[in-house]
């Protein structure tokens, strides 16, 4: 197929183009912006909906055309389908506000969870609730970045609010001795919380388990395993 350039600027209306750079060509195509960022998500969406134009561009606003010679060296195949599938799921995808909006507030709210669940106030041994850890966030006007993950940015976050409220990420231990009529489940219950570092079967058919937990979760362990035991889970906290 011969260098196709169109002759006038291409009006992407509602479009946006999702793009790949790669070798030092740049591959672009026309895409249903909802569409296209359920699918790079894993969405059950037919890629016949996602496209709104059945071509590869060099540069869509232009009309330019990418060359069957080019995508034959970067993605060995002239098969738009299949050319477009590999720049969804690995190139650059353009954002509505209102997308970046909800990316962004999605990603803050999975920060403040990842803190209130790992962190507690040193000065009192409990945990943050999520409102003062968002309050905090707020005053150290942090930014949430829209393309790193939650669990990377956390970390700096907590540097962040370090200077405003007593924070710090803490882990505890705690040894659980389950009734023989609850032992069988006390596994699935624990590791729900945490890493279940020890088990020793006892005799008289209880189960005792040492777990290690997020600060965060203290209070409500206890109270999973006293709802989930009736109140005869033995649950003592081990001290380094």
């Amino acid at each position: 197929m011969s260098d196709i350039r169109g002759a006038k600027w291409v009006d992407l209306g509602d479009t946006v183009v999702a793009r790949l750079e790669s070798h030092g060509e740049k591959f672009e195509i026309l895409v249903d912006p909802n569409k296209a960022w359920d699918f790079r998500r894993g969405g059950d969406v037919d890629l016949s909906e996602v496209l709104k134009s059945f071509d590869i561009f060099e540069d869509a606003h232009k009309g330019f055309k990418a060359t069957e010679e080019k995508l034959l060296e970067i993605f060995e195949t002239t098969d738009v389908d299949e050319v477009a599938r590999i720049i969804l799921k690995k190139g650059f995808i353009q954002l509505t506000t209102e997308q970046r909006r909800e990316i962004i507030n999605n990603k803050k709210l999975q920060i403040v969870n990842i803190l209130a669940r790992n962190c507690i106030n040193p000065q009192t041994s409990l945990p943050h609730p999520p409102a003062r850890i968002e309050r905090a966030m707020e005053e150290a006007k942090v930014q949430i970045d829209l393309w790193r993950s939650p669990e990377e940015q956390a970390k700096d976050v907590l540097k962040m609010l370090q200077p405003i409220i007593p924070i710090r990420m803490e882990l505890l231990k705690l040894a659980v001795k389950f009734p023989p009529e609850f032992s069988g489940k006390g596994y699935s219950i624990l590791e729900r919380f945490g890493t279940v570092s020890k088990d020793e079967w006892q005799r008289d058919g209880s189960w005792i388990a040492v777990v290690e937990i997020p600060a965060g979760l203290r209070g409500k362990i206890v109270e999973t395993l006293n709802n989930q035991t009736r109140g005869k889970a033995q649950v003592k906290f081990i001290k380094e």
